[in-house]
């Protein structure tokens, strides 16, 4: 049995199909399904988070990181404002 884990369930992944800890008898298709899912979540969820996918054995984690803010190219010196 393969199984893909959520690490932190956000608001965005409540309110989605989602279900967490959701078992899968083949390997490939759980590999598919969770990959399609960080591909959703990083996509269409509301960007406050950033999704990451790691294999463990049988299991499939998916982390789920705070985005890093964007760099406005700024040197951080004072002159650019």
């Amino acid at each position: 049995m393969f199984t893909i884990n959520i690490d932190k369930e956000c608001g965005c992944f409540k309110k989605s199909i989602y279900e967490n800890n959701k078992v899968f008898t083949s390997k490939d298709e759980a590999l598919i399904q969770a990959q399609l899912m960080v591909n959703h979540m990083n996509t269409k969820f509301c960007q406050k988070h950033e999704f990451r996918l790691s294999e463990d054995g049988e299991n499939f984690k998916i982390a789920v990181d705070a985005k890093q803010a964007e760099h406005s190219g700024c040197c951080g010196g004072g002159h650019c404002s």
